[in-house]
């Protein structure tokens, strides 16, 4: 398989952004996909209306996770045990 040359990868100290970025793209893709569901049905348009929310839900879901994901880390942290 391929690999994509050194030059395009992303320098490390960016890895949280990309995690956060990516991670809040594809949940809140999944979740407005559920929710445009439920509130409209397969309507005509629903596409249209999905991606919508989908971007308005992007938009709120990618500072949220930069925010909330080293929270959670440290509280996992805290909930786990270290197996010796």
């Amino acid at each position: 398989m391929p690999t994509v040359p050194e030059a395009r990868m992303i320098p490390a100290r960016f890895a949280h952004i990309l995690f956060g970025l990516l991670l809040s793209g594809m949940m809140s893709f999944l979740v407005s996909g559920i929710a445009t569901f439920r509130a409209a049905g397969l309507a005509e348009g629903f596409v249209g209306l999905w991606m919508t929310s989908w971007l308005n839900s992007w938009a709120v879901a990618f500072p949220a996770v930069l925010i909330v994901a080293p929270i959670t880390r440290r509280l996992v942290a805290r909930l786990v045990r270290a197996d010796s």
